[in-house]
């Protein structure tokens, strides 16, 4: 073997090693099973407030997230891409991913070890996947696969929507169909007869006020964890009641 095929040889294995070790660190390990139905209805509501989630702009390709992923409410509306190790199991559907949308908890089950059906136990990271989303990656008979997964940005229809409901001191604000990172980090409401008062998170993507708020046009200041923040003026009319949803005309970039 001449000098430069040698050359040429070491050089494609350091670029293949090279490769390799690149898409080790940009995707992680975890494990996929699946719930809901065969038209994934059963996955709507959850431990993220969603409710319908058509309606919230996700649609049937979701999952509930184990606790170590899901982060107390914090991922909800993040996307990831999952497939299937076809290294590691023989249940996959090669060459296929699929794109879920955060929408639930997975909750664990300390009673049960995860070779028997603890899957969402600490610290393993899982995907309680609609049936409909995995089985573009699996097998039905084989129930849980192992996969590989990156989280990734979130591509949506039309604005962010903003769905007010409580009572005349207390508001909820479910927040739904963020692009971008998928999920908010920090928000805040300003009424016209108020300041800009800060929101909490209360469960899932519902942010709550302490404030009487019924009665005032509503403006928020919203930033995504990806940092982008967007400022929507009186965004919600004055004469909003509870149970209303509003579309803004603005989105994430990321």
């Amino acid at each position: 073997m001449g000098t430069n095929t040698v050359a040429a040889a070491l050089s494609a294995a350091i670029t293949l090693l090279l490769v390799s070790s690149a898409a080790a660190d940009y995707w992680s390990s975890g494990t996929a099973t699946f719930y809901g139905g065969s038209d994934g209805s059963g996955t709507m509501g959850g431990a993220c407030g969603y409710q319908n989630l058509y309606n919230a702009g996700y649609g049937v390709n979701n999952a509930a997230l184990s606790q170590v992923l899901f982060n107390d409410g914090a991922s909800c509306g993040q996307c990831y891409t999952i497939m299937c190790d076809t290294s590691r199991s023989g249940w996959c559907k090669p060459g296929n991913s699929i794109t879920i949308t955060a929408t639930n908890l997975c909750p664990p089950n300390y009673a049960l070890p995860s070779n028997s059906g603890g899957w969402c136990n600490p610290p393993r990271p899982h995907f309680d996947m609609s049936q409909p989303a995995w089985e573009n990656i699996g097998i039905y008979r084989a129930g849980i696969i192992p996969v590989l997964y990156q989280r990734v940005p979130c591509s949506r229809q039309g604005g962010i929507r903003f769905s007010i409901t409580g009572s005349k001191y207390f508001q909820l604000v479910l927040v739904t169909n963020v692009a971008g990172s998928g999920s908010i980090r920090s928000m805040s409401v300003k009424g016209t007869s108020t300041g800009w008062i800060a929101l909490t998170r209360n469960w899932g993507a519902q942010w709550q006020s302490n404030s009487a708020l019924v009665g005032q046009a509503l403006s928020f200041t919203i930033t995504s964890t990806g940092g982008q923040t967007l400022y929507l003026d009186n965004i919600v009319p004055s004469w909003w009641v509870f149970g209303m949803t509003f579309t803004s005309n603005t989105q994430f970039d990321y």
